[in-house]
């Protein structure tokens, strides 16, 4: 009888594996900044689920999840820029969330129903302050007035972060005063297109440029910068929240959507949720730079408080998205390359 018992229990415990199954979130992550790292690891601590984290280039993980189609292990792809989630949301790669979490803690125009937007970044205008005055860069439209003329960079016309920009503008101005806008600054360029944020924001301060375009978190980084030289560098250059006076200034965005053949979609609505938290929306600022999507949520970063507060453009994300081929063509037909 105890020898029965013995080999039942033996069974039991050889299929056991199947109910005691780690819980996992399987993350494709093209969020290339170290201090994700304890935002990752608060989310294992507080759930209980561990993440398997695979980093790559944006384009590099959308081809990886369309070619690994149904046997795709990936449950969540998060990255930066609307432009980039409105591409895998085109490709298919993402399913509809249904969430009152974050439904209620993400404004509605941060979102779509496939994807959301978790923190933002803002794109300003930066001039050299003795070759440009401030009230003559006040909008983006600004940029192609020919009194610039030689004095504009800018990073390729075919990087996500203007394709969102000028997407933007076409859905505020239309596509025929956009390519306008786009020909004027092509004719006021300092140099053809190249480099990051950092390389616009390196050659105004050092006058081989009047003016550019960037990123907030990267201004925010010179101005934390433990180098003497990169905050020196920071008092040679103004910064402009651009139309003020209107509509208000460009977002950009750090995102995420659960992909359409997670195989942990629990895992996946728990890690999305997890990101609109107060203790992950004050990581996004305090850590990266970037200003919380939650209303109500305060962040304690010196940086972002000594560039003062501006009024955000509340243009919905799915505008922004529908018009990212458009906003291609067009500065393609302009010559912005």
């Amino acid at each position: 009888m105890k020898s029965r018992i013995a080999l039942a229990l033996l069974l039991l415990a050889s299929q056991s594996p199947v109910f005691a199954q780690e819980k996992v979130l399987n993350l494709y992550s093209a969020r290339h900044y170290q201090t994700d790292e304890r935002l990752y690891d608060n989310f294992t601590k507080q759930t209980g689920i561990k993440i398997n984290r695979i980093d790559g280039k944006e384009d590099e993980l959308m081809e990886r999840i369309r070619n690994e189609g149904a046997n795709s292990p990936a449950d969540v792809f998060i990255t930066v820029d609307a432009t980039r989630l409105a591409v895998a949301d085109s490709l298919g790669l993402f399913a509809p969330v249904k969430s009152k979490i974050l439904e209620s803690r993400i404004p509605a125009h941060l979102h779509t129903d496939t994807w959301f937007a978790f923190s933002t970044r803002a794109r300003v205008i930066i001039y050299n302050r003795s070759a440009v005055r401030a009230e003559d860069v006040s909008t983006y439209e600004a940029l192609a007035d020919p009194k610039l003329k030689g004095k504009v960079c800018s990073r390729s016309g075919g990087h996500p972060y203007n394709l969102s920009l000028v997407a933007s503008l076409i859905a505020h101005d239309g596509e025929a005063k956009t390519e306008e806008w786009a020909r004027g600054v092509v004719a006021n360029f300092a140099r053809p297109p190249r480099g990051g944020d950092t390389d616009q924001i390196k050659a105004v301060a050092a006058g081989e440029c009047g003016v550019a375009i960037s990123n907030t978190y990267y201004l925010a980084r010179l101005i934390r910068s433990e180098k003497m030289e990169e905050r020196r560098m920071m008092e040679r250059v103004g910064i402009v929240w651009p139309n003020q006076s209107g509509r208000g200034s460009h977002i950009n965005i750090s995102g995420a959507g659960m992909v359409r053949t997670a195989k942990n979609p629990e895992a996946a609505v728990k890690f999305l949720e997890y990101l609109s938290s107060d203790e992950a929306q004050r990581y996004f600022a305090d850590g990266n730079n970037e200003w919380p999507v939650v209303s109500g949520v305060t962040a304690n970063n010196p940086a972002l408080e000594a560039m003062g507060k501006f009024k955000a453009d509340n243009l919905p994300l799915g505008s922004i998205a529908k018009n990212v081929a458009v906003a291609q063509k067009v500065l393609d037909r302009a010559g912005y390359r």
